[in-house]
């Protein structure tokens, strides 16, 4: 018995690869890297983001994808994480660099002022967001063409007051920069020039000077 238990044993061995390790630890990546992103941290929403990516044979990320998300920015944020951890992966000599890796990202909130936050507000916070994906866009997409010159003061004003319901006033884009900024220490200059280029498209000059000094 104790030979076939030994024959198992070793061919369970055999058949398990080395996998690729992020250098100094996933947790301790995610935990000096993160920057909580301003809806989530508002309405009190944390959770686990699953995402897959593969890596090439030097330890950079060459594609990424959400597996199961969330459903708010928390999302990109893990996804930032990802990209941001291109180059620091150990990759053993015989992965295979078209299988995807998948990997946890924690989000957990200590600290804030939460408690009176009932799971049933967060979960309709959730849904809000999703919601509001489409309205962002369409909000956007009125200062990509007000900058050619194509709109008219009526499609302003509407636009204006569906910033106001969404939640985009000064404070929230002055977070917004200040991600940024945090961003830009972390040496994420394409995530902190996203952050910047969201000001600006809202129709704010709050980051401007960023912009240009980042971001052309």
């Amino acid at each position: 018995m104790s030979k076939i238990l030994l024959a198992l044993f070793l061919l369970f061995g055999l058949g398990v690869k080395a996998q690729p390790t992020l250098k100094g630890g996933l947790d301790s990546f995610v935990a000096n890297n993160k920057v909580y992103p301003p809806y989530s941290l508002q309405n009190c929403i944390d959770g686990t983001v699953t995402i897959s990516f593969k890596l090439n044979k030097a330890g950079e990320v060459y594609f990424s994808k959400i597996q199961k998300g969330i459903g708010t920015d928390l999302d990109d944020e893990a996804l930032r994480l990802i990209r941001l951890s291109s180059g620091k992966w150990i990759v053993p000599a015989d992965h295979d660099t078209i299988v995807s890796v998948v990997v946890p990202i924690n989000f957990k909130l200590s600290g804030e002022d939460c408690g009176n936050k009932s799971q049933k507000e967060i979960k309709q916070a959730i849904e809000i967001y999703k919601t509001n994906v489409g309205m962002t866009d369409a909000v956007l997409n009125f200062y990509k063409h007000k900058a050619i010159g194509k709109y008219t003061i009526e499609e302003e004003r509407k636009i204006i007051a569906l910033k106001t319901s969404l939640g985009y006033d000064d404070e929230y884009m002055k977070m917004r920069v200040d991600d940024g900024l945090k961003k830009l220490k972390q040496k994420d200059k394409q995530g902190a020039c996203e952050d910047f280029m969201f000001v600006k498209n809202m129709g704010y000059d709050l980051a401007d000077e960023q912009i240009a000094k980042y971001c052309n």
